[in-house]
């Protein structure tokens, strides 16, 4: 695919409206997600500890208010939804029907959220056929919006209305490069991975979509996805990748193959490189080695 631009003929309504109308989405999901985080909704938020992490009301505020929305406006006929509750929702996991397929998640990064990190994001990527089209990423205490669209670029908005577009940086040396990093969610094979890298300068952020705001604003440069017990879901990945690829980025598996969307299997198994592009294929290859090395190192031998 080219861009979504050539996609124009096979979809409807125009890639123009699709992109104000999740941009606007973006916006409304931003002022829910500040009013619960602030308590000008309810005094304490619903936790619950469930097996994929903690869920809010906020995620369900969110998760009804895009849905009820979208397919107000768009049907279900020629457009089919995925998020985390859609998906919890299916007796077995197969892949939505539909060529296009929204992608949502009402609250990545739900741990900042509850702990006051303010790192937090809101996720929402179209995509045709297993590849995102469009993107948007709201980092809502940062009073930011990340956009994109295929072959279109990447851009970021505020408030106000300035739009600015999005470039990663020219960073090439892999010594210099600095990697985003989670507080939470990395075992010990993480840890020993991030230590072997040439490139050990360290950003802790919040979120996938945090992270990949943070590489497109040339914060960073990297950032690294490895599957352990559980992995990242579709919907943690859909929008962030467009955003960073739409700016010169790359975002692959170690093996350097593209992520795949809604396949049935909402899980992105494996390792994940998200990178400014210069030296991607070299921390592909170097990441691949230090794990098979620790994997050898961590088998009994008889």
């Amino acid at each position: 695919m080219e861009s979504l631009q050539s996609l124009q003929s096979v979809v409807n309504p125009s890639v123009e409206d699709l992109l104000s109308l999740a941009r606007a989405l973006g916006w409304g999901a931003s002022q829910i997600l500040r009013a619960y985080y602030h308590g000008n909704l309810q005094p304490e938020l619903n936790i619950q500890d469930k097996q994929d992490g903690p869920v809010t009301a906020a995620d369900m505020a969110v998760n009804h208010y895009v849905l009820e929305k979208l397919q107000a406006e768009l049907g279900t006929e020629q457009f089919g939804y995925l998020s985390e509750e859609t998906y919890k929702a299916k007796a077995t996991p197969t892949a939505i029907p539909q060529d296009w397929v929204w992608i949502l998640d009402p609250l990545d990064g739900t741990r900042d959220f509850i702990d006051k990190t303010g790192e937090f994001a809101f996720h929402l990527a179209l995509a045709y056929r297993g590849r995102p089209v469009l993107a948007v990423v709201s980092c809502p205490e940062l009073e930011k919006q990340y956009f994109a669209t295929l072959g279109g670029g990447s851009f970021v908005e505020t408030p106000d209305g300035t739009v600015t577009r999005l470039f990663v940086s020219e960073r090439d040396r892999p010594q210099d490069l600095a990697v985003v990093v989670s507080r939470t969610h990395r075992d010990e094979r993480f840890n020993q991975l991030l230590k072997q890298l040439p490139c050990q300068n360290q950003l802790a952020v919040g979120s996938v979509g945090g992270k990949i705001a943070a590489i497109v604003d040339q914060r960073a440069d990297i950032y690294i996805s490895l599957s352990g017990k559980s992995a990242p879901k579709d919907w943690d990945m859909a929008a962030p990748e467009l955003i960073l690829t739409e700016a010169g980025g790359k975002f692959t598996h170690f093996n350097g193959d593209p992520l795949r969307y809604n396949t049935g299997d909402v899980n992105q198994w494996g390792g994940l490189m998200a990178s400014n592009g210069r030296c991607h294929e070299q921390l592909c290859t170097e990441a691949s080695r230090i794990l098979a090395a620790l994997d050898r190192a961590a088998t009994p031998q008889p």
